[in-house]
């Protein structure tokens, strides 16, 4: 039987007008041209160290680096929906690709949701133009909560993850890059089918947190159990590295947060880790900033870092035990060059040249020129350079060693 999912999918092909025609450099018919593959054999780059190893120079992806910023992006986002393009293999597989071939980050992140999951456990949603996400149909409370099904089988109620995942390991490998994949933290997920939409408040959600926090436990408890079964399936698909978002994080004070999501995003990352040790997770909470110290232990191989903190704080904070990811601003890259240069510099050698992959703080925000987010992955591959040569300030400005 066809899931509802795939329903508004076939429901969206009628309703653009038009149907989809792979492009003729669709990922299965293309061979890789690009000249960034693994030497002598080894693992890639930013899974070595995501695991912990010394590597030649900081490795590079942008956290929505598919996205509305490209011009080849916008020829798909503009003719069809959100969920028919993450959920039809041919489109998802070229939209993960395009930065690839453009920037040549040190990993692929496959277009997707957060959110892909839910429908397989019967909480329908769509992507509303200008509005994002809505679940018309709220879970707030008990009984509804009886009613949602276990992800018990997501080969069969999300396959398309499969299709998209095993065919980019494949220009993965080829590329010599990581392929990551992605989930939502449980508070996360919970908040968004609580609110039914995003809430710059989360009232709904605190509410329930507050009257019926039984309630939230009950729903985050079954979401986490879900989302061990969903991450399973992607590294068993093909991802390298699995990255928990918690993008709702900032809605939590730090006791909210070591009560609603610290424990459940901690329950899915020693899960993993012990079903597939070989997988590296990074752990991302937006708005993590005054919550670094509870992170300190995270079973987590890597902490993504949001831009609100200073890299040498969130290290000194930390302990330089603890592998990092981030954590420019993004709005650096609507800065002139010689300003990204800085910052991207500034940001390198607070991390230091071990453990650390550089990212942006937040996605890339939508007009973020193409050229800025080529030079944003050019510096990280001269950041062995970089890591060599020392800094200057002038009037207490530092300058870019490789300006």
């Amino acid at each position: 039987m066809q899931s509802s999912g795939m329903r508004q999918v076939a429901n969206s092909q009628r309703c653009s007008g038009e149907p989809f025609k792979p492009s003729k450099a669709a990922p299965r018919a293309r061979a890789c041209s690009l000249t960034c593959r693994a030497a002598g054999g080894q693992d890639p780059l930013l899974l070595r160290v995501a695991r912990g190893e010394d590597t030649e120079r900081t490795p590079v992806w942008l956290m929505r680096q598919a996205g509305r910023y490209m011009a080849a992006f916008r020829e798909y986002s503009d003719r069809y929906p959100f969920r028919m393009r993450s959920e039809t293999p041919e489109i998802a597989i070229e939209l993960s690709m395009q930065p690839l071939q453009a920037f040549r980050p040190d990993g692929i992140i496959f277009f997707s949701d957060i959110l892909t999951p839910l429908p397989g456990m019967g909480i329908e949603f769509d992507m509303v133009k200008g509005k994002g996400p809505v679940i018309s149909n709220p879970v707030r409370s008990t009984e509804h909560l009886t009613r949602l099904v276990p992800l018990s089988d997501p080969s069969s109620k999300l396959p398309f993850i499969q299709t998209i995942l095993s065919t980019l390991r494949k220009e993965a490998d080829s590329a010599g890059v990581t392929l990551l994949g992605f989930i939502g933290t449980p508070w996360t997920l919970a908040a968004y089918a609580m609110e039914g939409k995003a809430d710059k408040d989360c009232k709904e959600t605190k509410k329930i947190m507050f009257h019926n926090p039984s309630l939230l436990h009950s729903f985050l408890d079954f979401l986490t159990e879900q989302l061990i079964v969903y991450a399973g399936y992607q590294i068993e698909s093909g991802a390298q590295v699995i990255q928990l978002f918690d993008s709702w994080a900032h809605h939590l004070s730090p006791a909210q947060f070591a009560e609603f999501s610290m424990p459940y995003a901690e329950r899915i990352t020693r899960a993993l880790k012990a079903k597939y040790p070989h997988v590296p997770i990074i752990f991302h909470a937006n708005g993590g900033t005054g919550k670094l110290e509870l992170m300190r232990n995270t079973a987590a191989d890597v902490v993504g870092l949001d831009w609100a903190v200073d890299m040498k704080d969130a290290r000194a904070t930390l302990g330089q035990g603890v592998k990092v990811q981030g954590n420019v601003d993004p709005m650096v890259l609507f800065g002139p060059e010689e300003r990204i240069r800085a910052e991207v510099e500034r940001c390198l050698r607070a991390a230091g040249p071990r453990g650390h992959i550089l990212n942006v703080g937040h996605g890339v925000v939508q007009g973020t020129p193409e050229s800025s987010v080529a030079l944003f992955c050019e510096l990280a591959r001269q950041s062995g350079q970089i890591h060599a040569k020392a800094p200057t300030a002038t009037n207490g400005i530092w300058e870019p060693v490789l300006a």
